[in-house]
């Protein structure tokens, strides 16, 4: 991406990106979708619940094993600094390991152990926060805060790879390459 970044500019490379990478399946795959659900009698906002006879494909969500609740909700009256409440005495070194969240190999299973496993909590915060992203598209920090708790804690933990350190750790990668000269500039903010 450096190499554009120095013979093309910023729309071409984000040009060049979207099609090479956008899978144009899926496109086709969202008008199928469409035509069927045209096709059942269902369309924006008629999808059949409960998934008996002639029920379109992906009408209904399912694989959700927990129950959408609000045990997580946030309550307290002043926002944590970096979205979780570490420790008083692990503060200072969460501050530490947070400063580098622009740079590779910031260490997500210390967060982790500090944060009480709010690993996706904590960096997503922390890097909406750096790119005034909360403040740009006037998001309640409440609502998201709530929003980044009941997400995190709908990633099953047990799970060795696909959990929600990993999920964590590729947001800060991601936030790290979009922040690379190749790409800063590249996208909006509505886009990141």
């Amino acid at each position: 991406l450096s190499h554009f970044s120095e013979s093309k500019s910023g729309n071409q490379i984000s040009e060049y990106i979207c099609n090479t990478f956008l899978d144009k399946q899926q496109e086709v795959d969202i008008n199928n979708l469409r035509l069927a659900e045209e096709e059942y009698g269902q369309g924006p906002g008629k999808a059949k619940v409960g998934g008996g006879k002639g029920a379109a494909p992906l009408s209904q969500i399912s694989g959700v094993k927990k129950p959408l609740g609000h045990t997580n909700s946030f309550s307290g009256s002043s926002l944590p600094k970096y979205g979780v409440d570490p420790k008083a005495q692990h503060e200072a070194e969460l501050a530490k390991i947070l400063e580098n969240s622009e740079k590779w190999g910031v260490d997500m299973f210390k967060i982790a152990e500090i944060t009480d496993k709010k690993t996706l909590t904590c960096i997503t915060y922390t890097i909406f926060q750096e790119r005034d992203l909360i403040k740009t598209f006037k998001i309640p920090g409440k609502v998201f805060l709530n929003f980044l708790r009941t997400l995190e804690d709908h990633y099953l933990q047990d799970v060795p790879y696909h959990n929600s350190v990993h999920a964590a750790d590729v947001t800060q990668s991601t936030h790290v390459l979009l922040n690379s000269p190749a790409l800063e500039c590249v996208f909006t903010p509505l886009e990141v």
